[in-house]
């Protein structure tokens, strides 16, 4: 029985000192598994930072354009200043606020564009043989 007892003490310390030498490096590669994961996947992650770079790009596209847009209509307000009035500009804004026009303009007046059923019977009219009498 000694010999038994002998073995099972041996085998339970080997047991033991495996269990020492692994529990360690496994709760390391947990830890850095962990940190890797999130480095990746987290909300600062390298996923979450490609997504807010197509973000800035598309904002600062749209910046462009805004600053373009505002460009124009500072030079536009700018023509409407009270030191610096220009007239043509005041006019047309005039003409197109009032709907009115100018005595030298030409006035062309496009006919009402017919209701899709009387143009559908209209086509069908000319369509049909006339008789002659």
């Amino acid at each position: 029985m000694t010999m038994l007892s002998n073995l099972t003490d041996s085998l339970k310390r080997a047991a033991k000192s495996a269990l020492r030498h692994t529990i360690g490096p496994a709760i390391g590669a947990s830890v850095v598994a962990y940190f890797v994961y999130y480095a990746v996947q987290g909300d600062r992650g390298l996923l979450a930072m490609k997504h807010l770079e197509t973000e800035i790009a598309t904002a600062e596209s749209v910046l462009q354009q805004v600053r373009a847009e505002r460009e124009r209509m500072d030079k536009r307000a700018q023509l409407m200043r009270n030191d610096h009035l220009d007239r043509d500009m005041l006019d047309e804004r005039a003409r197109t606020m009032l709907n009115l026009s100018g005595p030298r303009d030409v006035i062309i007046q496009l006919p009402k564009a017919a209701a899709p059923d009387d143009a559908s019977a209209e086509n069908s009219a000319e369509k049909r043989p006339r008789s002659v009498n």
